[in-house]
């Protein structure tokens, strides 16, 4: 799989060369909800990259004025998810879908990264992640975080339901995520805490 090093159009690259096969890995819900066929899914760990809510949603789970949070990937340490073999004659449909689902803000930037398959072999994978200067990225720590959880509501309904169920689904595949539990945990407290007090 081969995408030109250092570009960061989508529009340009090509990926991956014609006739080949391509990995994608998944680090949220495109795990429990791939948008294309696949012949096979390993559990994968993504270096160099970690799962994070590091995107302002502002349409799904918040709005511009009371934005909530969706998920990305930052950078710094690792990532388990779930990697996914295509065929080749399902590539290029596959790209389309991927590019309408991850890059209508342009919030996340397409790369192909070293992943580790569960059986050990390194393979190189179609990866999004989050872009550091777009007006939706953040990076905060957990008790601001969790405000706009607790306060995120949008046309998919609630960021804590969004959160709740990613924390579900990631304990389904066996998948650990302690600081985003945390976020959860303050979430909820900050929830119950203005039920408490009729905010």
């Amino acid at each position: 799989m081969q995408m030109r090093a250092g570009d960061d159009d989508a529009g340009e690259w090509v990926w991956p060369p014609p006739g080949a096969a391509a990995w994608v890995f998944a680090y949220g819900s495109l795990m429990w909800n791939p948008c294309f066929p696949y012949e096979e899914a390993q559990r994968a760990r993504l270096f160099g990259w970690h799962r994070s809510l590091c995107i302002l949603s502002v349409l799904n789970r918040g709005t511009v004025e009371r934005p909530g949070l969706a998920l990305g990937l930052d950078r710094g340490g690792s990532c388990a998810g779930i990697a996914f073999r295509l065929a080749a004659a399902e590539v290029a449909a596959a790209r389309v879908r991927l590019w309408e689902r991850e890059m209508l803000h342009a919030v996340y930037t397409p790369r192909i990264a070293a992943v580790r398959l569960q059986d050990g072999e390194p393979m190189a994978a179609l990866v999004f992640v989050a872009r550091p200067g777009h007006p939706q990225y953040v990076d905060l720590p957990p008790e601001k975080a969790a405000a706009l959880v607790a306060q995120g509501v949008g046309a998919y309904g609630t960021a804590l339901d969004y959160l709740r169920s990613v924390i579900r689904h990631l304990d389904d595949f066996g998948i650990e995520d302690r600081p985003l539990r945390e976020v959860l945990r303050l979430a909820e407290a900050a929830g119950a805490e203005a039920k408490e007090t009729g905010l």
